[in-house]
C-alpha cells in the first residue's frame, strides 16, 4: 500500500435545466453526491413549467403534486448511494463490499479531528446554549466566523458578525437563498459540469431552475483551458434564457469549482461579478473548498479578498466546514453577506435550519484555534490530499487515461470517452453500471450536466488500503473482467513505487 503522511497527534504540536430533470443525490456530500444515478429504465417526470404542479405518475394517492416531486428525487436520484449502503465495503466484516470513490468526503484527518473535537474547551454546557437564540447563530459564534472568513479569506477589510447568518450546512444554504432571492420558476445561470444536487437544493423548497452555462473540454478560441467559463459564455446562457420566457436572478459560481478542481483567477471573479452587475444579478459564491488547495503553485483567492465588490449588495458567500475540515456529519455551513435584507430573511429559514446551542459552542472554538489549524491541521491535512492525488494520477496515467485536475478539492475529472464506443449517455450509464457491479462507486459526467458524454468524477480523499483496493477494481473493468476484489492478505500487498509526500 502506498502510504500517507502520517504523525502523532496525541497533543498539538445553455439550455434550461427544468427543476428536478437531473441526476441528482444531495449536497457537498449531504448524503450523496447526485452524482449516483436514476434508474436506466425510469422516465423522467414531464414538468410543464418550474413553480406549476408536477405531473408526475405515481401509485400513492397520499402525497400532493410537490410530495410526489420530493419523492420522485428519493427514487430516481440516488440508487448507487443505496446500494452501497445495503454493501458497505469494511476491510473485516465486507471485504467484497463497495468502495466509494463517488462522495466528495475527506476521510483522511479524522485522528486529527477526533483528539481536537475531544478536547476539555470543546466540551460545554451552560444554559444559554440549551434555549432559543438569535436565528441567525449565537453572536460568539458569528463574530468567530468573521474572524475566521478575515483571515483565510484575506479580506481587505475585517469582515463583520452582523453579516454572518449560519445553518445547517451547504445545502440549507442553497435552498435558503433561493427561496429568498427568486420567484418561482426564476432561475440561476450556473455554468456546467457543476455538482448537481444543487439542482434539487433550488427546486424542492422555492421551485427555483438551473439555467445552464455549457462549458467544453476543447480548447478553442479565447479559452485557455478546457471547460472554461468566460463572460462571452455568460451572455450567450442569459440571452437563451430571456428568449424561452425565463427570468434569471442571479448567477451560482463554486471555487474551487466541483467537480473540475478549477479555480477563478482575480482576474475572472472580477469580470464574472461586472457581468453580474451589468445584468443586475444576485452571485452566490460558493467556496466550500478553499482550504482544500493543496498544490503550492494554485493561487487560490476568495471573493472575499477582491479590493471592492462590483455589486456587494448581490454578492452572498458560502462556506461550510464539511469539506475543508473533514466534517460533513456535523451540518455547520454559513452565509456571508452585506444585504441586511438577504441575511434577514435567510436567518428566518434558521427556524427549520438551525445549529443545536452545542454545536455553536463546538464550532466557536474549533474556528478560533488558529494555532491548530495552522500548524496541525492544514499542513498536515493538505499533505495527505497531496499524497492521495499523487497515487490516484499515476494509478490513471499508467492506465493512459487522460485526466484533469488543479490541485484543489477531493477529486479528479476524468475523460473515459474512448470507452465508450458510440459516445452516448447511455453507454455512459451502463459503464457507471459495470463500475457499481464491480463494486466501486463512482459520480458520471450526467449527473453534473457534462454535455460531453464520458467523463467520470474520481473522488481521493480516501485511506490509502481502500484507495488501493478501488483502483484495482476501477483496472478490472476498464480491463473487460468482472470479478471483485478483495483486500490481499498483508504478505501480498503490492506497494505502489514512493507514495509517501
Amino acid at each position: 500500500m502506498f502510504t500517507l503522511p502520517q504523525k502523532d497527534f496525541s497533543a498539538p504540536t445553455t439550455c434550461l435545466g427544468p427543476t428536478c430533470m437531473q441526476d441528482l443525490g444531495s449536497s457537498h456530500g449531504d448524503d450523496l453526491e447526485g452524482e449516483c444515478s436514476r434508474k436506466l429504465d425510469q422516465k423522467l417526470p414531464e414538468l410543464p413549467g418550474v413553480g406549476d404542479p408536477a405531473m408526475l405518475s405515481s401509485d400513492t394517492s397520499y402525497l400532493s403534486s410537490r410530495g410526489r416531486m420530493i419523492k420522485w428525487f428519493w427514487d430516481s436520484a440516488e440508487e448507487g448511494y443505496r446500494t452501497y449502503h445495503m454493501d458497505e465495503y469494511d476491510e473485516n466484516k465486507n471485504p467484497s463490499g463497495i468502495i466509494n470513490l463517488g462522495v466528495s468526503e475527506n476521510k483522511l484527518c479524522f485522528d486529527l479531528l477526533s483528539w481536537r473535537l475531544s478536547q476539555s474547551d470543546i466540551q460545554r454546557v451552560e444554559p444559554s446554549l440549551l434555549q432559543y437564540a438569535d436565528w441567525r447563530g449565537h453572536l460568539f459564534l458569528r463574530e468567530e466566523v468573521a474572524k475566521f472568513l478575515s483571515f483565510y479569506c484575506k479580506s481587505p477589510a475585517p469582515l463583520r458578525p452582523e453579516n454572518v447568518v449560519v445553518l445547517n450546512g451547504g445545502a440549507s444554504l442553497f435552498s435558503a437563498l433561493a427561496t429568498v432571492l427568486c420567484e418561482a420558476g426564476e432561475a440561476f445561470l450556473i455554468p456546467t459540469p457543476y455538482y448537481g444536487a444543487i439542482t434539487q437544493h433550488v427546486c424542492l423548497y422555492g421551485n427555483v431552475r438551473l439555467a445552464y452555462v455549457y462549458l467544453d473540454s476543447e480548447v478553442t478560441g479565447l479559452d485557455t483551458r478546457p471547460f472554461q467559463l468566460t463572460v462571452e459564455k455568460l451572455e450567450t446562457a442569459l440571452r437563451e434564457a430571456h428568449s424561452e420566457g425565463v427570468k434569471v436572478k442571479g448567477l451560482i459560481l463554486i471555487n474551487p469549482q466541483n467537480p473540475l478542481g478549477d479555480i477563478y483567477s482575480p482576474e475572472e471573479l472580477q469580470e464574472y461579478l461586472v457581468f453580474a452587475k451589468r445584468h443586475k444579478l444576485h452571485v452566490i459564491v460558493d467556496e466550500v473548498y478553499m482550504l482544500s488547495v493543496f498544490e503550492e503553485s494554485v493561487g487560490y483567492r476568495s471573493v472575499l479578498s477582491l479590493e471592492r465588490l462590483p455589486d456587494p449588495q448581490r454578492t452572498h458567500v458560502m462556506w461550510a466546514t464539511s469539506k475543508d475540515f473533514g466534517m460533513s456529519g456535523v451540518r455547520f455551513g454559513t452565509l456571508y453577506t452585506e444585504n441586511q435584507d438577504v441575511a434577514t430573511a435567510v436567518a428566518s429559514l434558521c427556524r427549520y435550519h438551525g445549529l443545536s446551542g452545542l454545536v455553536q459552542y463546538q464550532m466557536a472554538q474549533l474556528l478560533r484555534d488558529r494555532d491548530w489549524i495552522n500548524q496541525v491541521y492544514l499542513p498536515e491535512n493538505h499533505a495527505r490530499l497531496k499524497a492521495a492525488h499523487t497515487y490516484v494520477s499515476e494509478e490513471l496515467r499508467a492506465l493512459g487515461i487522460p485526466f484533469l485536475s488543479r490541485g484543489a478539492g477531493f477529486f479528479i475529472w476524468v475523460d473515459l470517452r474512448k470507452y465508450l464506443p458510440k459516445g452516448t449517455f447511455e453507454e455512459e450509464m451502463l459503464l457507471w453500471r459495470r463500475f457499481l457491479d464491480n463494486k466501486v462507486l463512482l459520480s458520471f459526467g450526467k449527473a453534473f450536466e457534462c454535455k460531453e458524454p464520458g467523463w467520470f468524477r474520481f473522488v481521493f480523499s480516501d485511506q490509502a488500503h481502500r484507495l488501493c483496493l478501488g483502483m484495482q477494481r476501477v483496472r478490472q473493468v476498464l480491463a473487460g473482467k468482472s470479478q471483485v476484489a478483495e483486500d490481499p492478505p498483508p504478505s501480498q500487498s503490492q506497494e505502489p513505487s514512493d507514495q509517501r509526500r
